[in-house]
């Protein structure tokens, strides 16, 4: 070995890509903030366990329909209560305390950029909502013989449309209001009447003609909808060009109205 070889200095080693390095951060930040975890991820778990083991959740929906249990009915519920609550009260809220903080003005004059700390905590929210997605489906499956969805490729584009349109509402939030705690409050304003129509308190089925028509045309109202009707077999794209449409228009709004300070 040479002299020269056995004083050169050893190569750096190559620091993983910012976006990927954000991501990590914004997940770790995500777990350490336990609410996002209990509410988005733990909640909807326990209501499922929980309406599982009432009998009455056991017993058909209707007689008409005597092979769908009340619970099969609320899975899709309970799938958009995850999108509701992660999209609506964790979203809106750390993205407008970045801006209060003034991290994403510090961030935009680095090479990192803040767009990417936009795009990290959208890929750590949409992970979560679909591991949470996916665990619930597993848990109602083996644990309570909720049948899978029948047109699985329409149930997923129902997830894939409701996911962006959610998560667009709470970039719109994110965007129009200054402070945490005004998004974290619009949030929270926004979660209770949209899981009305979604049927988390009252199904769909038993409301008046009247707020079923005004529920079908709520983003949580129609991504209910859209992924029952999968569920069961049937398919209407009305519901999916309605979440189409919510994600267009809020996505262009949140991006027309965002300010990094």
């Amino acid at each position: 070995m040479s002299a020269d070889t056995a004083t050169r200095p050893a190569a750096p080693r190559p620091r993983p890509p910012a976006l990927r390095r954000l991501t990590l951060t914004e997940l770790t930040l995500f777990l350490r903030e336990r609410a996002g975890v209990i509410w988005g991820i733990g909640l909807p778990m326990a209501l499922l366990i929980v309406f599982g083991n009432v009998p009455g959740f056991r017993k058909p929906v209707s007689p008409a329909v005597p092979q769908v249990s009340v619970l099969d009915s609320y899975v899709p519920v309970l799938l958009a209560f995850v999108l509701a609550m992660i999209a609506l009260n964790v979203l809106p809220p750390v993205l407008a305390g970045y801006r209060e903080k003034e991290v994403l003005r510090r961030l935009s004059a680095t090479p990192v950029g803040a767009v990417r700390v936009l795009a990290a905590q959208l890929i750590v929210d949409a992970g979560m909502i679909a591991v949470t997605m996916i665990a619930l489906l597993v848990v109602a499956r083996f644990a309570f013989s909720v049948a899978f969805p029948r047109q699985p490729t329409e149930f997923a584009l129902a997830v894939v449309l409701a996911g962006l349109a959610l998560l667009s509402l709470g970039l719109l939030l994110a965007s129009v209001l200054p402070t945490s705690r005004g998004a974290n409050a619009a949030g929270a304003i926004l979660f209770f009447p949209m899981m009305f129509f979604a049927g988390l308190w009252l199904p769909v089925a038993a409301m008046p003609a009247a707020l079923r028509h005004v529920s079908q045309a709520t983003p949580l109202g129609a991504a209910v909808q859209a992924m029952t009707d999968a569920w069961q077999g049937h398919w209407h794209p009305l519901h999916l060009l309605i979440l189409a449409g919510y994600a267009l228009a809020f996505a262009v709004a949140a991006a027309r109205l965002f300010r990094w300070e």
